[in-house]
């Protein structure tokens, strides 16, 4: 795809972010309403506060729990690693945007208002819809003023950042020699010295043994743990209760019928003459009339529109393709490019259509229709929307009661489970960091669980929210102390692993002699693997370390040997007995090898950028707080 559709596509994509993660790593001046205003860090004398920094912590913490599927340690989402993480993000964000001002970025108002519109997400029927656009922000806790002026810091730090989309000047000589580089084969086999050949050579004793266990025992601590009575209020949990009828199914059906539907499609190929930014007055009338000659001969051949995309155009992502672009919707191309192509017939050919990359002549191969799909279709689906949508507002309604119950009534969850047709589970053990629970938990929750309060006195831990919509409140019904697992019960298991370092420690001393022996010229009766052939991009099996040095051998002086260490243990030594270079470089690979090799090169500016811009900046940081932390909410 060509660089303006993938901008435009980046540009959507990011709005769509900003829909769904209302809070994540934005340091927006306007969102600043209330909470705490302490100072976690300071660029170049704008603050970022607590508020800010604790938002962005708790939507990152979101995304991970989200992304690993609920198997996340708890302590993790704590950590200061973590914590560091997302400070470092906002105060990159701060920096870019007062960077992107100094230098005069600006968004006007009808730019941004015609990128919100475009949106399909904001669509009814259609067109844009301003109840749906204000009715999906709400749910996501956002107000227009602050959601358009998140879209509006976005596309002015993408502004500052197109100077880097690529690279033109990487040579053919240097594409062509990396390529070489990168796909040439080689023919290695391979005698592997395995840990378990030695395991019959190696004895531990048991003063051995008994030592290991005494200078490691912090490897045989069994952490504490409880088990709980636990209650869970959450949009799930309340959803077994809720009822939907038929009339409400088809109410949000008829207001929703541009979600069960695709939109128009077109699929279009194109022809690009280049124009630089910096083109003068001559150059552009060139590449206008270069278009207009392409565009004469296209329409005179329809047939021949792909052959001359592969010789004239200037977009490296479809010239090879014949200047296919595959189908897309209305709005993802810039505007000149995407009016053009859905006014357009099947079969047509236009041009030159002008962008801000140069000239188009556009071909419009197919037009596929928009679809809705019928109710009955789609009804389950619309059931389970509408139930959760009840389940979320009953959830606001009876979230005081419940956290009232569980705390007034401290000695049992029960009443709490009775008032509002929950169910009590019980836990199996859960450790301190988490691991074990089977209902969602953060550091606060676990503070908690592990209380004296709760551990002691046997009391209800309040009801916690540890997610957006989520509480929690459990019940200690049993404990066990952090321990030490007897050197009897691990005896065996101590044996077992330090015969397997000793063989290791064997199988490389052994491999290293070998290998010393075959670089000195030694003859070695090795029973040597078949031969199999292995590049950088298809190690097969060989790890990365082998793939490494058989690769750095001499060309010119096989057959050659190395030998590395092996991840699980052992040592395995590498013939490298022949050499494959490849033959000729045909242009789309070339093509393809340049826009990657651009993109690296692109990547590694913008990165010495953001390490330039940082290092004029002023940037304060709150150490001490940040080490310190907070108990993480959500």
């Amino acid at each position: 795809m060509f660089d303006f559709v993938r901008n435009r596509k980046r540009i959507v994509q990011v709005v769509l972010i900003l829909i769904i993660i209302p809070f994540a790593l934005w340091g927006v001046e306007s969102y600043r309403m209330s909470g705490n205003t302490a100072e976690v860090a300071e660029v170049d004398g704008t603050a970022i506060t607590q508020r800010e920094f604790e938002e962005a912590l708790r939507e990152e913490q979101e995304r991970l729990r989200e992304a690993l599927r609920g198997q996340v340690d708890a302590s993790m989402l704590g950590s200061a690693q973590l914590r560091q993480a997302v400070l470092e993000q906002l105060v990159q964000q701060r920096l870019l945007l007062t960077r992107a001002r100094a230098l005069g970025f600006a968004v006007p108002d009808a730019q941004l208002v015609d990128l919100i519109k475009n949106i399909e997400t904001f669509h009814k029927d259609g067109q844009f819809s301003q109840e749906r656009y204000e009715f999906l922000l709400r749910q996501r806790g956002l107000t227009p003023v602050v959601f358009e002026e998140r879209v509006r810091q976005e596309v002015m730090i993408r502004q500052l950042g197109d100077p880097f989309s690529g690279f033109d000047f990487v040579t053919k000589p240097i594409v062509e020699r990396i390529i070489r580089i990168a796909e040439q084969k080689r023919e290695v086999s391979q005698y592997t010295l395995s840990t378990e050949q030695y395991l019959s050579r190696v004895s531990v004793d048991e003063a051995a043994a008994k030592g290991y266990y005494d200078s490691h025992a912090g490897e045989f601590r069994v952490p504490e743990q409880v088990k709980v009575d636990y209650l869970v209020l959450s949009p799930d949990t309340l959803e077994a209760k809720v009822q939907v009828s038929e009339d409400e199914i088809k109410a949000y059906y008829e207001s929703h019928k541009a979600e069960f539907g695709a939109p128009e499609e077109r699929a279009a190929s194109h022809i690009l003459v280049k124009v630089g930014a910096g083109a003068s007055s001559e150059e552009r009338a060139a590449a206008r009339k270069k278009a207009e000659s392409i565009l004469a001969q296209a329409q005179k051949d329809p047939g021949r529109f792909a052959e001359l995309a592969r010789k004239y155009s200037d977009d490296p992502g479809s010239a090879g393709k014949g200047g296919d672009l595959g189908l897309f919707q209305r709005g993802t191309m810039v505007k000149s490019f995407d009016d053009a192509v859905f006014s357009m017939k099947p079969g047509e050919i236009r041009g030159p259509v002008e962008s801000e990359f140069g000239y188009h002549v556009i071909k419009l191969n197919e037009i596929k229709e928009s679809t809705v799909r019928p109710l009955a279709e789609v009804k389950q689906a619309i059931e389970r929307e509408v139930r959760r949508q009840k389940a979320s507002r009953r959830l606001s309604e009876v979230a005081e009661q419940f956290s009232n119950l569980v705390y007034e009534q401290s000695e049992s969850l029960k009443p709490a489970a009775e008032a509002l047709g929950l169910q009590v589970e019980t836990s199996g053990w859960i450790g301190r960091n988490g691991m074990g629970a089977p209902f969602p938990v953060n550091e606060r929750l676990l503070e908690a669980m592990f209380s004296d309060d709760a551990i002691k006195e046997h009391r209800n831990t309040e009801a916690i929210e540890v997610r957006p919509n989520t509480l929690v409140a459990v019940r200690v019904v049993e404990h066990k102390p952090a321990a030490t697992r007897p050197f009897e019960e691990v005896r065996q298991e101590i044996v077992q692993r330090l015969k397997r370092e000793r063989a290791a420690e064997m199988a490389a001393k052994e491999g290293q002699a070998l290998l010393a022996k075959l670089t000195q010229g030694e003859a070695v009766d090795l029973p040597w693997s078949r031969p199999i052939t292995v590049s950088r991009q298809q190690p097969h099996g060989l790890p990365q370390d082998a793939v490494r040095d058989v690769f750095r051998v001499p060309a010119g002086q096989l057959p050659a040997y190395v030998g590395v260490q092996m991840p699980e243990g052992g040592f395995a030594l590498y013939r490298v007995s022949k050499v494959i270079d490849i033959g000729e470089i045909d242009a789309p690979k070339r093509q393809a090898w340049a826009q990657q090799l651009s993109q690296l090169l692109a990547q590694e500016e913008y990165k010495a950028f953001l390490e330039s811009v940082r290092s004029q900046a002023k940037v304060k940081i709150n150490r001490e707080w940040l080490q310190a932390g907070t108990e993480p909410r959500g």
